[in-house]
């Protein structure tokens, strides 16, 4: 990262756990529970619990599913933030937009449509995940591990 604050998204003592450089290229499914950054070329499908950063040098085609995303770089895709998505000065999106909150910097590039879900409350996203057949991590908890599938 350039500062402290380039990604606000990112509190006191968070960093990011992996990055994929501006040489990576991928080609595949994503899916992570802490947070990565994107510097390169992407490719598919990203499905995340965490934290998602698409850098400034990136180009993703991908249809993407975060907790919170940060858009620095270029993506062609519908874009899920379950918390929040911000667009930095430099960030590019080519497709729709649903989100409970929502930052753009002057400059963004953004052709599609946008949907503002509604705020959950924590007890009844848990509830929602035990729907689903998932469990919901305790409060304070360590949010997991990577998982590459792809060519």
């Amino acid at each position: 990262m350039k500062n402290k604050n380039e990604y606000a998204d990112l509190k006191e003592g968070e960093k990011v756990e992996t990055t994929f450089s501006d040489t990576t290229l991928f080609d595949g499914v994503l899916k992570f529970n802490t947070s990565i950054k994107i510097d390169g070329r992407f490719k598919g499908r990203i499905i995340s619990k965490g934290f998602l950063i698409i850098g400034e040098k990136a180009k993703v085609r991908a249809n993407i599913k975060a907790e919170s995303i940060v858009i620095a770089g270029e993506v062609k895709g519908n874009v899920e933030a379950a918390d929040r998505l911000e667009m930095l000065p430099s960030g590019k999106l080519y497709g729709n937009i649903k989100t409970k909150k929502l930052k753009m910097a002057d400059g963004v590039v953004f052709e599609g449509s946008c949907e503002m879900l509604p705020h959950v409350d924590r007890k009844e996203r848990a509830q929602r995940l035990r729907e689903l057949g998932e469990t919901p991590a305790p409060e304070g908890a360590p949010s997991g591990e990577l998982k590459a599938v792809g060519k």
